[in-house]
C-alpha cells in the first residue's frame, strides 16, 4: 500500500483503536489534523478537490467498523441539529470554513423536547472537532466551498434503531425539537 496521509491515518487509527477514552479521542484527533493538513499533490486528495463529490467513503475498517468519509460542501449548506446516536465522530476541515453549533436537549415536565444552543465555533483548515455520544450539533458551510472529513466510530446508516439511533431535529414555531414528546 502506498504511503500517504490517508494510509498513514488509517494505519495509525487502526493501531490506536480501542474502547472510547480520552486518550483514544486525542490520538484520533491528532491523526485527523494531520490528514486535514495533507498536501493536495497526493492523488487521492487532488481527486477529491477536483471532483467535489458531496459524499465519498474513503475507508471502512473491516475489523473495527470505523468509517472515514469526505464531504465537499458549498456556501450556505446547512445540516440542522442532530446527534450521532451512541457513536462518536470527528470532523476535520481540509479546506474552507465551517460553522458548528452545539446544542443541549431540554425536556419540559410535560415531555416536550426543545434544544438550547450552547455555542457556535468557526472551524478552518486544519481544525478538528470531536462530538461524543449524545452530543448535538449543526453545521453550516461559510466559505464558497469546503472539504471536510468525517470520521465515525461505526457506520451510522446501519445503526440499530433500538440502541439510540441518530436523532435529527426539526424546527417548529422557531424551536428545534423532535416534533413529539419523548
Amino acid at each position: 500500500m502506498e504511503s500517504n496521509a490517508l494510509t498513514t491515518f488509517i494505519r495509525s487509527v487502526r493501531t490506536a483503536w480501542g474502547p472510547l477514552t480520552t486518550d483514544l479521542v486525542a490520538e484520533c484527533r491528532r491523526h485527523a489534523a494531520a490528514l486535514a493538513g495533507a498536501s493536495d499533490t497526493e492523488p487521492w486528495l487532488a481527486a477529491l478537490r477536483r471532483d467535489r463529490a458531496a459524499n465519498v467513503e474513503l475507508y471502512r475498517d473491516p475489523a473495527h467498523g470505523f468509517v472515514l468519509l469526505a464531504h465537499a460542501e458549498s456556501a450556505g449548506l446547512y445540516r440542522p441539529p442532530h446527534d450521532h446516536g451512541r457513536n462518536w465522530v470527528l470532523y476535520a476541515i481540509q479546506e474552507g470554513e465551517v460553522e458548528m453549533g452545539s446544542w443541549a436537549r431540554i425536556t419540559s415536565p410535560d415531555g416536550r423536547v426543545r434544544l438550547v444552543e450552547r455555542n457556535r465555533t468557526i472551524l478552518r483548515a486544519g481544525d478538528v472537532r470531536a462530538y461524543l455520544p449524545g452530543d448535538i450539533h449543526d453545521t453550516r458551510c461559510l466559505s464558497d466551498t469546503a472539504l471536510l472529513f468525517r470520521f465515525t466510530e461505526r457506520d451510522l446508516r446501519a445503526e440499530d434503531p433500538k440502541r439510540h439511533p441518530v436523532t435529527r431535529y426539526v424546527q417548529a414555531d422557531g424551536v428545534w425539537t423532535t416534533g413529539a414528546p419523548r
